[in-house]
């Protein structure tokens, strides 16, 4: 069978697969769709030098948009890192003839920001899914998968430059299948679940969590545009690698530096402390500095402060206790004011008995 593709694309993983295309005799690229926001450069040249037609539309599902591609007559129309949804009248020209590439283990991990989330949730392998798009988001029959192994080396940079290498690999297998006619789909279970995208303010780190899971958050940021970030005082520290260390179980302040090394230190966790090897800060890293999730984060003990009057001025009662309920404030309310009563009418009955 030979392909006649339209070609919904962005990124390195989509450039590599579209050498693939061209260099295969029974494939070819019609035409390629481009993200209307920030355009990717690098196919643009490589579309012009192969004369490929090149489209950037803010909207892939109106209506003149399909009639002119329909024009190429497309028997395939593959998408790749491409952040538009194909809705129902798009899909209705092409049933069954619209393929996705998601760095994702279907059914599992649909949605975005998958190679961050993977390492956040600890996973030992993450897969890449070639499928039909249908109406639902990453739900469509599953064409092809495959799964790679995630060792406590690997962090994001690591997964993404890998990932750049096997989407492509694995599409180009899947497209293969269609020109052999050996496509054989199959349904995706009914269980499943979805990733949000990740947003400005999802960067900052809780240290509120064990040693492990604040490792795998930081290595699931290891970029230089992203970076795990926390509050030092007004400052923003940025972590990009730390390092699990042998340390034994014990409790303090969570968030606290409690270590000084060469270019790192170590931060107290719910259960140990983590080795921060790389990182970008704006001054000196000092023992008992504390790294929050933002600047108003609480500490553990509360002061709370009553004020009482007493006919002569007021004066503060303060109370140091952990996290009260006001059932038990009331409680020590009620103590202090009967010893208060009690004191104040014994010596007002003795100064009258001396007058």
């Amino acid at each position: 069978m030979q392909l006649n593709i339209g070609y919904f694309a962005d990124g390195k993983w989509a450039y590599n697969c579209f050498l693939k295309i061209i260099s295969h005799q029974d494939m070819s690229i019609k035409f390629i769709v481009l993200r209307y926001k920030n355009p990717d450069l690098s196919l643009i040249k490589l579309a012009k030098k192969h004369k490929i037609p090149i489209f950037i539309v803010k909207d892939i599902n109106d209506t003149n948009f399909i009639k002119e591609i329909l024009a190429f007559k497309p028997n395939l129309l593959v998408s790749m890192s491409f952040d538009q949804i194909f809705k129902a009248d798009l899909l209705a020209h092409f049933k069954n003839k619209i393929v996705n590439c998601h760095a994702g283990k279907l059914p599992f991990y649909r949605g975005r920001n998958i190679l961050n989330w993977v390492l956040i949730n600890d996973e030992k392998e993450f897969g890449i899914s070639v499928h039909f798009v249908d109406l639902g988001i990453d739900t469509g029959d599953i064409i092809l998968q495959k799964c790679f192994a995630i060792s406590d080396r690997d962090d994001y940079s690591s997964l993404l430059k890998k990932a750049h290498i096997e989407c492509a690999n694995v599409l180009f297998e899947a497209l293969k299948l269609f020109v052999k006619g050996e496509v054989r789909a199959k349904k995706q279970g009914k269980m499943g679940f979805y990733c949000p995208a990740r947003i400005k303010g999802d960067e900052f780190i809780d240290f509120h969590q064990s040693s492990r899971e604040c490792f795998n958050f930081i290595r699931a940021l290891n970029a230089p545009n992203l970076g795990a970030k926390a509050f030092i005082e007004d400052k923003i520290i940025t972590m990009f690698k730390s390092k699990l260390i042998k340390a034994p179980n014990y409790k303090a302040i969570e968030g606290a530096v409690v270590g000084l090394g060469k270019d790192c230190f170590l931060v107290k966790t719910k259960d140990s402390v983590l080795k921060i090897t790389a990182f970008h800060f704006e001054g000196q890293i000092k023992i008992g500095y504390r790294l929050k999730a933002s600047p108003q984060e609480n500490t553990q003990h509360r002061t709370n402060y009553l004020k009482f009057d007493n006919g002569g001025g007021a004066f503060k009662f303060i109370i140091f206790i952990y996290s009260p309920s006001s059932y038990f404030l009331f409680i020590y309310l009620y103590i202090f004011l009967y010893f208060y009563t009690l004191f104040y009418t014994k010596n007002t009955i003795q100064h009258k008995e001396n007058t």
